[in-house]
């Protein structure tokens, strides 16, 4: 069986940061990649940015780069996102979610991820 609990949701205003974790419980040794996704009201659920859990190199959706940086402690099983800069249109609910499947790439689609946390809700106040 597979968890993950997404916290370090919150109320932040324009420009500032929340840094997001994700706790991750099950047997994690053929775990391939955790992934971030946000949905907000009315949207469909996208990509935000994904990390290969052995080895660590990752991949951001264009709206997040340069400002949003994934990294994970596999000894605590554990990954973060961690924002910056944050703008109104990155008002959401943030779910964090683990693929258990090789893949060449590092996935980017809802589809090809096995198990989800429930989420946390970020709001940027302008």
């Amino acid at each position: 069986q597979v968890q993950l609990v997404e916290s370090g949701g919150g109320l932040v205003q324009a420009g500032g940061s929340l840094r997001l974790s994700c706790a991750a419980a099950g047997r994690t040794f053929n775990w391939y990649s955790m992934g971030w996704f946000r949905q907000a009201p009315g949207k469909e659920r996208e990509f935000v940015a994904a990390i290969r859990w052995s080895g660590g190199s990752t991949y951001y959706a264009d709206s997040v780069k340069g400002r949003f940086t994934t990294s994970r402690e596999n000894a605590k099983n554990m990954v973060y996102l961690q924002m910056n800069s944050l703008k109104p249109e990155d008002t959401a609910v943030y779910y964090c979610a683990v693929r258990t499947r090789y893949s060449f790439s590092l996935p980017t689609s809802k589809m090809e991820y096995d198990y989800w946390g429930q989420g946390t809700q970020v709001t940027v106040s302008s």
